[in-house]
């Protein structure tokens, strides 16, 4: 099998734009066999980066460049009514021959094919001939290992157990003996890749090998914290109901194991929840401030992040935008009234909503104990709540910072620009010396371009040194550049004598307004250093300083008619569908000339967190301890979902809930804390509550009453989709008929046949 392996990789060939282009010496074709390739250091490390190529760059790259939050009960697109996936999933039109989720089965069986390609030439002595240290090889193996491993829990996620295929196919390959592996399988071998590459040695302190620590820019390597976030996740989903069946070893109490163990070695090496305070004029608090920030793989100041997109921004304010946001294209992903009533008030730590009395969600059942009122339903809630969520009234902006432009202001260079004054310049300044009883200069000319906003402040400053106090020095506005006496006004000012470097500062906002200064036309300055000659003085940074307030506050006003009103037109994409606005990963500073809004966060330290507290209470309550295999401390199911709720200071959970109390109240902690980030989607499923969840969603409409508003809840259209066939994705009929060809066994997902 060893030499047919060989002889079918050693016939591939790849396009040499693969490549770095220094390497010259290529056959005259332009293309490479896997033998050139791995006999050089440099084309042997670009096939290992191309093994990453296949990590998914989420966001808005679901058709119609929308979220996975529209294709669950997180939220409902506005794009519904459109010709595309959003529609064909909310109409029930997804088939084996039409994903509106797309086909990640080949797409990740591509990137599979290619890290077998890897490791089954790097580890061969007869083609790996590069000279390449053990040290970086071993790495990039464990690198790749781990690469496969994540692929496939893309994989399994989606469609159930699949094919194990971890050796390039031999040229004569058998597809009759194909089969699809069941997710215990499938789940062993995620494990044991990660388990591998961990056993690797550790090459810390140094830019090579497979590592904890990698610097920022070498953005994108895949760490040993990665590892663990993978075993993490694949326990978890192991010992799902979807997933566990009788027998497996991927028991709760087993994935409680696992998952304490990954996210007791992320915290031994320096992990932590992002909790940086922000100023509020940046963002509402620091989990709203992670979300918008990008991640340095260095953890310098981000030691939450294990792995985000390398390059491709959420771009909330383009496909998720509010309609007063500049060059937003659609409103999106609008999220939906349940997201909403799954936010804590955040005094107490109560559930405002217990539960909806009727099928159809519009009667809600209020928490007779919460502080809630459903006639101000927005105040008070977890702060993640105004981190994740654009409501009616919501400000649209945090600036309250006033903006300083400087204005720098020359010296006028003609003759007729001074008098009675010799002037000398220096390296960065200029010295007077005035030489007879009406000294002045006058400045090149200088355009305040109108409109200014109200508030707006502008001062004339400069520094100076003078030998003595400037007696009769004045400052003049020449409008129009016209440097005549009768186009000239102006105000005595006070210049005392000063040693060394000394501001000088005078508002002109009552001079300008008086002599029409800055009209939409260029003015000039005229200054009079004193009344007499033996003056001298030295200026240095000649400017106007325009201080300009934040504009008011505009805030999304989703009631019917308002700025951002709801709307079920089907033509207007660019208005929400449900009453809100999808606000995580947004900064309000986004717009067409900043993209300033997060990437997505593939793993980060607050999942590792609740996956512990799902296997762990499930295993054995929640209030019971789970102890370290690995030097880390004690932790109980509870203890780690109040650590979460600490970071945004919401209420801690108390001891002594019922496991069904707690796992409701986990479930919550779980949908908001993860909110937007391709969880719910998934959750829904492994825990087979689809048929409840994602039938449809309701929203609110809000409309106003005198000075008040009337808060209406209402039913969006069934979408079909909460059926049990939609637990799993189907797969892609070519390539089941492929494959129930040459097996003669059903390869299709239930319900999808």
């Amino acid at each position: 099998m060893k030499n047919s392996i060989f002889k079918i990789i050693s016939a591939i060939t790849v396009p040499l734009f693969a490549f770095s282009c220094v390497d010259l010496d290529l056959p005259s074709d332009g293309r490479l066999t896997m033998e050139e390739i791995f006999n050089n250091y440099q084309r042997t490390k670009n096939f290992y980066n191309t093994c990453r190529n296949w990590m998914p760059q989420v966001g808005f790259t679901y058709g119609n460049n929308t979220s996975l939050a529209s294709y669950c009960d997180e939220a409902h697109d506005a794009g519904d009514g459109m010709t595309g996936s959003v529609s064909d999933w909310y109409n029930n039109r997804t088939s084996p021959f039409n994903n509106p989720l797309g086909d990640r089965w080949n797409h990740y069986f591509e990137g599979i094919r290619k890290c077998n390609v890897f490791l089954a030439s790097i580890t061969d002595p007869a083609l790996a001939t590069a000279n390449i240290s053990d040290d970086e090889k071993n790495g990039w193996i464990a690198e790749v290992r781990v690469m496969r491993a994540f692929y496939y829990l893309q994989l399994i996620k989606r469609y159930g157990g699949v094919p194990l295929i971890e050796t390039p196919y031999d040229v004569d390959h058998d597809f009759s003996q194909d089969r699809r592996a069941t997710f215990e399988e499938c789940a062993d071998l995620i494990l044991n890749d990660c388990d591998m590459a961990l056993a690797t040695p550790e090459t810390e302190g140094r830019p090579i090998g497979f590592r904890w620590s990698i610097s920022d820019n070498e953005r994108g390597l895949l760490t040993r914290a990665f590892a663990y976030a993978v075993k993490s996740q694949t326990a978890l989903y192991a010992a799902s109901p979807l997933w566990f069946t009788t027998g497996s070893k991927y028991t709760w109490q087993k994935a409680a194991e696992i998952t304490k163990e990954a996210l007791d070695q992320c915290l031994l090496h320096g992990f932590e929840l992002f909790n940086v305070p922000v100023d509020a004029d940046v963002a509402q608090n620091p989990y709203a401030y992670y979300f918008i920030q990008r991640s340095d793989p260095s953890r310098s100041v981000d030691r939450e992040t294990i792995y985000e997109t390398t390059s491709s921004r959420t771009n909330v304010w383009r496909y998720a935008g509010t309609p007063i946001t500049p060059g937003m294209e659609k409103a999106g992903a609008g999220p939906s009234q349940e997201l909403v009533d799954s936010y804590e008030m955040a005094a107490d730590g109560t559930l405002p909503i217990l539960g909806y009395s009727d099928a159809n969600h519009l009667q809600p059942i209020p928490n007779p104990a919460s502080s809630y009122d459903p006639l101000d339903p927005y105040e008070g809630r977890d702060p993640r709540f105004y981190a994740s969520i654009y409501y009616n009234g919501a400000p649209r902006s945090l600036s309250s910072a006033v903006t300083k432009e400087i204005f720098p202001v020359e010296w006028g260079s003609f003759a007729i620009n001074i008098s009675g004054i010799t002037k000398t310049e220096e390296d960065g300044y200029v010295k007077f010396v005035t030489t007879n009883t009406d000294p002045h200069h006058y400045t090149g000319t200088f355009l305040d371009e109108p409109p200014l906003p109200e508030g707006t402040v502008r001062v004339f400053t400069f520094e100076y040194k003078s030998n003595r106090d400037l007696t009769g020095a004045q400052l003049f506005w020449c409008v129009g550049g016209n440097i005549s006496e009768a186009n000239s006004s102006g105000k005595t000012i006070q210049i005392s004598q000063a040693n060394d470097w000394t501001r000088f500062e005078y508002s002109l906002d009552k001079a300008i307004d008086e002599n029409n200064f800055g009209k939409n036309v260029a003015d000039i300055f005229r200054f009079d250093p004193g009344d007499a000659a033996g003056y001298e003085i030295y200026i240095r940074n000649l400017q106007v300083e325009v201080f300009t307030p934040p504009p008011p506050a505009v805030p999304v006003e989703t009631f019917v008619d308002g700025n951002c009103g709801i709307s079920d037109r089907v033509m207007d994409i660019r208005y929400t569908r449900t009453g809100y606005y999808m606000r995580k990963f947004n900064n309000y500073r986004s717009g067409p000339t900043v993209d300033a809004d997060g990437l997505m966060k593939i793993f980060r330290l607050g999942e590792l967190y609740l996956n512990f507290a799902e296997a762990a209470y499930q295993a054995q309550g929640a209030d019971v301890p789970v102890p370290s295999a690995v030097g880390g401390y004690p932790l109980s199911a509870r203890d780690a979902v109040n650590i979460v709720r600490a970071r945004v200071s919401m209420p801690l959970l108390p001891a002594g809930l019922s496991n069904a109390e707690f796992e409701k109240r986990y479930r919550n902690e779980r949908r908001v804390e993860m909110a937007f980030e391709e969880h719910r989607f998934f959750d829904v499923r492994r825990w087979k509550i689809l048929n409840e969840t994602d039938a449809f969603v309701t929203g609110m409409r809000i409309t106003q009453n005198g000075a008040g508003f009337d808060y209406t809840r209402f039913k969006l259209q069934e979408r079909g989709t909460g059926a049990d066939k939609y637990l799993m994705y189907p797969i892609q009929q070519s390539e089941v008929a492929k494959m129930e060809e040459a097996t003669g066994i059903p390869w299709q997902n239930p319900g999808w046949n």
